[in-house]
């Protein structure tokens, strides 16, 4: 079935050529929810827009569009009505929302088109660094793009993640040089606290020892030009740290493999031709002995154009090289069409820069995006960077324990009778969803605080709140088994077991208010899946989900679902609950976060 916005956009799409001819078919119905019932279901606003173009006033024209509509061959309950300059408010019928609602359920992706078949997108994210811990400057990264990597990838397109590590470039002369000094063997296994402390000691005898420096700085060029011995450690801590972060991944559950790495390293070898390249196109230039471009847009704070340097003094080159190389990588050996960026808003300036060069320069179709996903920072609650008491940089793996333990706790107090391993589940689920669905559902280019106790309420918009949501649904499905009418008999006495039924002639029948503004929510499921994809902000997600939730709650209080008055009414509503379930399972699904049966 067409979904519901899709099929009210072309019915009016239809009254706008009736009422003033083809001229205006290409008018934007601009169909979007009420936000309040008393005006109906839906608001069009198209008569604003076609009045500016047309010479006419707004509220002429919506009469006019009203009547050419009518019922919309029984889409809506009543004529539309005109509010205000010109809206136009629609009610839609029982009937069609309940065949929308047994369509939605009927169907494994909820009603949720592959538009993205056939397209190859990269995602940019996460990115640690080698031989360093991760820590909670890598939290909003990893969490937002595992999120819209799974979004794009549910729509259908062939996602490729791209783990852009940090794994090359004079750190490692400092670290390798010091490691060789030390005696530390790097085959050993060492915990990445180790080498995160070993890198420290490095730096700081880099800063104080200038023999140890010029040392260190010779350790880059034998890395460079492949030394054996300076190669094989290296090679052995790139090693270490895939282990490492393989280990953070799967406690975060998200998508990252090491076969997703491509660190700084995989382009070094690339990063010449770049030069000679820009060289070529007689857009390179020189300015203090260093090699640079002026992309056109970019001044600096005397008004003077800013320079994008490719290769310092010293023959050296520079992230914006690198970036140069990954997006040639991924546009023509690739074949992405679409290079999602999920880096700290910070960066937005360096990603806009490098991307005006690779336009400047025409080394990619004008048809390929990319895209700059930046995001705010966390901050404590004294609203500076969030850090330990002691003013250490917080470890990822830290934040992950005292996420599941602090749900542990919570759980322990709440349903002490719960099995020990059950406790254990739960507490791993709603631990690591509150930790994400607190970054997720927060506008991701906004700072904000991080705060257990709001983190894992039981109310508001949280993770332990929409997967309780999910839990109370089913339950009334482990109490219709006792009663003997289950989940699977509500599906097939419907008809959603694939035999036909009274789902196929619309067994969704709506009786109470409570039900159609649970399946107005419902309904918005396919389009909000889009508008993700397309906007690139997973708070929209959270944004539905915890409406879902909500009107699911106001339905639950006000329609009895087991003790219904009949058993047409009982079983309309279990494929409701069956249906939310769903949607929030799948919803939140999307984000990387996880639903437990009890909690």
């Amino acid at each position: 079935m067409t979904e519901l916005q899709t099929q009210i956009e072309d019915a009016l799409r239809k009254a706008v050529v009736a009422a003033m001819g083809e001229a205006c078919a290409d008018a934007d119905p601009l169909v979007t929810p009420a936000t309040n019932p008393k005006f109906g279901h839906y608001q069009a606003n198209l008569a604003m827009g076609l009045a500016k173009r047309l010479g006419a006033k707004p509220h002429d024209l919506a009469k006019q569009i009203v009547a050419a509509l009518g019922t919309a061959d029984g889409l809506l309950a009543e004529p539309a009505a005109i509010a205000g300059p010109g809206f136009i408010n629609l009610t839609l019928t029982d009937k069609v929302l309940g065949e929308h609602a047994a369509s939605m359920l009927a169907d494994d992706r909820l009603g949720v088109d592959t538009i993205g078949s056939g397209q190859r997108v990269v995602v940019d994210y996460s990115a640690p660094n080698v031989a360093k811990e991760m820590h909670v400057g890598h939290l909003r990264s990893t969490i937002i793009g595992d999120a819209i990597a799974r979004t794009l990838g549910f729509l259908g397109y062939e996602v490729i993640r791209q783990n852009h590590v940090g794994d090359w470039g004079t750190q490692f002369g400092m670290l390798i040089e010091h490691l060789l000094d030390t005696g530390y063997d790097p085959h050993s296994g060492g915990s990445p606290g180790e080498l995160t402390a070993l890198y420290k000691a490095g730096k700081q005898r880099f800063d104080a020892e200038p023999d140890f420096a010029e040392r260190a700085r010779q350790r880059v060029v034998m890395l460079q030009s492949g030394d054996a011995q300076t190669r094989a450690v290296w090679a052995a801590l790139v090693e270490d740290s895939k282990h490492y972060f393989q280990t953070v991944y799967e406690r975060m559950n998200v998508l990252l493999t090491p076969d997703d790495i491509r660190g700084e390293s995989f382009y070094n070898d690339r990063l010449a031709g770049i030069v000679d390249r820009l060289r070529r196109e007689e857009i390179l230039q020189e300015s203090q002995g260093a090699n640079v471009v002026f992309p056109p847009g970019f001044a600096g704070k005397d008004g003077e154009p800013l320079p994008m340097i490719v290769q310092k003094t010293d023959g050296g080159y520079l992230y914006a090289t690198t970036d140069l190389a990954a997006a040639m990588y991924r546009v023509h050996e690739l074949g992405a069409t679409r290079l999602i960026y999920v880096i700290g808003l910070p960066q937005r300036q360096h990603v806009e820069m490098f991307s005006a060069v690779l336009r400047q320069a025409g080394w990619i179709d004008p048809s390929v995006r990319l895209e700059f996903v930046g995001f705010g920072s966390v901050l404590g609650p004294d609203k500076k960077m969030f850090k330990t008491r002691s003013g250490d940089t917080v470890r990822l793996i830290d934040l992950i324990d005292e996420a599941e333990q602090r749900a542990a706790a919570a759980i322990e107090a709440k349903n002490p009778d719960l099995a020990e391993d059950e406790k254990r589940q739960v507490a791993r689920v709603v631990g690591l969803g509150a930790l994400k669905y607190a970054d997720l559902s927060s506008d991701r280019v906004k700072d904000y605080i991080f705060d257990w106790d709001r983190m894992l309420a039981l109310e508001g918009n949280t993770a332990p709140y929409m997967i309780y949501s999910y839990v109370r649904v089913k339950s009334i499905f482990r109490k219709a088994e006792e009663s003997g009418f289950g989940e699977t008999e509500g599906r097939q006495s419907l008809g959603f077991g694939g035999g036909g039924g009274a789902a196929s002639s619309g067994g969704i029948v709506l009786t109470h208010d409570a039900e159609r503004q649970l399946v107005l929510q419902l309904v918005q499921f396919p389009q909000v899946v889009r508008s993700v994809a397309d906007s690139l902000e997973p708070h929209r997600m959270c944004s539905y989900l915890y409406e879902l939730a909500t009107r699911y709650h106001r339905f639950f209080e006000h329609c009895p679902v087991l003790r219904a008055e009949d058993d047409a009414t009982r079983q309309t509503r279990l494929a409701l609950c069956m249906l939310v379930s769903r949607v929030l399972e799948r919803g939140l699904g999307l984000l990387g976060i996880g639903v437990v049966e009890r909690m």
